[in-house]
């Protein structure tokens, strides 16, 4: 991972900020779909899941195109504050006092917005200050501090989001104060020559900026792929969720009974850790082997654990697919990575990673519409539709592999 010591500040701060959001992200979120189902329906939810993850797309698209005109840390401290503000009214939402699904479902599409607005500036401030030969090494360190905090916020979510949801929220709503702490007085900005917005043509110049950007059959064949992927994986958090919190009885591990809200959380968890414990030994191992076959059997493996996790509702079983679809994970990321940052053009770094936010975006969008099939369809259609998913990307991938290959091993000789 190369030495810490000699990276740029801004990620050892960002590190720590990443840390804290999204361990605020993963005790809140993975059962966030719950707590609107449980109000307004499995149906109405995924309906309000998807208006959610369309105006993230769209601030997404807007935070892409000013990131590479005001600079980075403008953005980062505004979607920060937006944050803050937020995590604050949704806990007075839920607090002993006042009780409002309604307000609290407005502040989770500003924290989602949010996470849309500074993602791109956060992904184009890295590669600002990164060297290439040093960029695995700090995408793997990001990557570990994200799915550790992630293992963290899960266990936490999981213990308390059904009978201290307001205590939770006001410990979230204080660790997003600090992350923006953290942005606002430690992280400087990256980009050189900020430029000035004609505010009379900000449609028309973000319309020619992400054209380009769809010209790009190679790199949008890529984002379908990765976007039916990545909804996948999102299932957990939405349609799986809602499942085993009505299907799964409840169960025992070691003495403790186990309900289907808490084995969501154990799920998410146990899946971070296996990420944090065994990311480098797997790594070690899959460059042993042919890297397009691994790649492509990598998304097969995933797939077919997280089709387990869609259909089967005893405990053992669901620890045993998830620990499949984590090993399919962690043969798969290194290499999709490395895939993608041989795509974008240098001069539009940032709006190529706000398009690639339809990964994000569009598998929740995807993930969203699941639940509103969940309510209607039985576990045996999801856990079909779930392995489709999967088999597309596989075929696009395969479809798309040489000229990945070519990409990438064409920057490499420059």
């Amino acid at each position: 991972m190369g030495s810490f010591r000699n990276y740029h500040r801004n990620i050892k701060i960002r590190i720590g900020q990443i840390f804290l959001t999204d361990m605020v992200a993963g005790a809140i979120f993975p059962f966030i779909a719950i707590y609107f189902a449980n109000y307004f329906g499995a149906t109405v939810t995924g309906i309000l899941l998807i208006a959610n993850v369309i105006i993230s797309l769209f601030v997404g698209l807007y935070g892409g195109y000013y990131s590479d005109l005001i600079g980075r840390k403008k953005l980062m401290v505004l979607a920060g504050v937006i944050r803050m503000i937020a995590f604050s009214i949704m806990t007075l939402a839920n607090s002993p006092i006042w009780l409002s699904p309604e307000i609290t479902f407005l502040m989770a599409i500003l924290i989602t917005a949010s996470f849309g607005l500074d993602g791109p500036a956060a992904d184009a401030m890295i590669i600002d200050i990164t060297k290439p030969s040093e960029r695995k090494g700090v995408y793997a360190l990001l990557y570990w501090s994200f799915n550790l905090a992630f293992a963290v916020g899960g266990i936490l979510g999981a213990l308390t989001f059904n009978n201290y949801l307001f205590e939770l929220l006001l410990t979230m709503t204080l660790t997003s104060i600090a992350s923006n702490i953290l942005i606002i007085f430690f992280i400087s900005e990256t980009m050189e020559k900020p430029q000035t917005i004609d505010d009379k043509n900000v449609l028309k110049q973000m319309f020619h900026s992400y054209k380009d950007v769809a010209g790009d059959k190679l790199f949008i064949l890529f984002v379908v792929a990765g976007l039916l992927i990545q909804s996948i994986e999102n299932q957990l958090e939405n349609y799986i969720a809602i499942r085993l919190n009505n299907d799964m009885p409840i169960q025992e591990i070691l003495g403790f009974a186990v309900s289907g809200v808490e084995m969501v959380g154990f799920l998410k968890s146990e899946n971070t850790i296996i990420v944090v414990v065994l990311t480098v030994f797997i790594t070690k191992i899959v460059t042993r082997f042919k890297e397009s076959d691994t790649f492509l059997w990598s998304i097969a493996i995933f797939t077919i654990g997280y089709v387990g996790i869609s259909f089967f509702n005893n405990i053992w079983l669901l620890f045993g697919f998830m620990i499949l679809a984590t090993v399919g994970e962690l043969m798969r990321v290194p290499i999709q990575s490395d895939f993608l940052a041989s795509i974008p053009t240098d001069d539009k770094r940032s709006s190529y990673m706000a398009v690639y936010g339809l990964v994000f975006n569009g598998s929740m969008m995807i993930s969203s519409l699941f639940v509103t099939l969940g309510g209607i369809f039985p576990k045996e259609i999801m856990s079909i539709l779930i392995m489709l998913c999967g088999l597309t990307g596989i075929i696009i991938m395969k479809y798309i592999m040489s000229d990945l290959k070519a990409k990438r091993d064409a920057q490499a000789t420059t």
